[in-house]
């Protein structure tokens, strides 16, 4: 296992508090993107540092099994102007492992990758995990996309 260090960063997004529980992430998520792309979310927020679109799981009320929040958006500069309707949010980075999903995102790419973090061992702090959707996620038959999971 890899650990990486990740330094603190800041995001802008859109959010939506979620939970594994009787599959409503699998309801929520998906209405999130939705969103984020029909709305062109990502054009209106301000400072970005890149294009890369981050998905981040944090706020958990304990761990993966009980409420948290999900928010899609981009890396900031700062979080001085935070459009209405948005969520700007810090986070303090730290130890993380890299896990990459390659194929097709319509296979449910991402969340078997997920299903797998799950049933590992990690030693996980539940703090923020995130997935990156980068230059190589931009072909969705073709993709990668790597997850970072927050571990002590």
């Amino acid at each position: 296992m890899n650990i990486t260090k990740v330094e603190p960063f800041q995001v802008i997004g859109i959010s939506v508090r979620t939970t594994n529980e009787n599959n409503q992430a699998a309801k929520d998520i998906p209405v999130l993107w939705e969103k984020f792309m029909k709305e062109n979310i990502s054009d209106r927020i301000p400072n970005k540092v890149d294009d890369n679109v981050y998905s981040i799981y944090t706020e958990y009320e304990k761990d993966h099994t009980k409420p948290y929040t999900t928010i899609l958006g981009c890396k900031v500069e700062n979080l001085d102007h935070i459009p209405e309707g948005m969520t700007g949010i810090s986070f303090e980075g730290g130890n993380y492992v890299k896990f990459t999903a390659k194929g097709n995102l319509a296979d449910r790419l991402v969340i078997n990758e997920w299903i797998k973090i799950w049933n590992m061992d990690l030693g996980r702090e539940f703090t923020a995990d995130f997935e990156i959707y980068g230059e190589k996620a931009r072909n969705p038959s073709d993709a990668e996309v790597d997850i970072l999971i927050a571990v002590q």
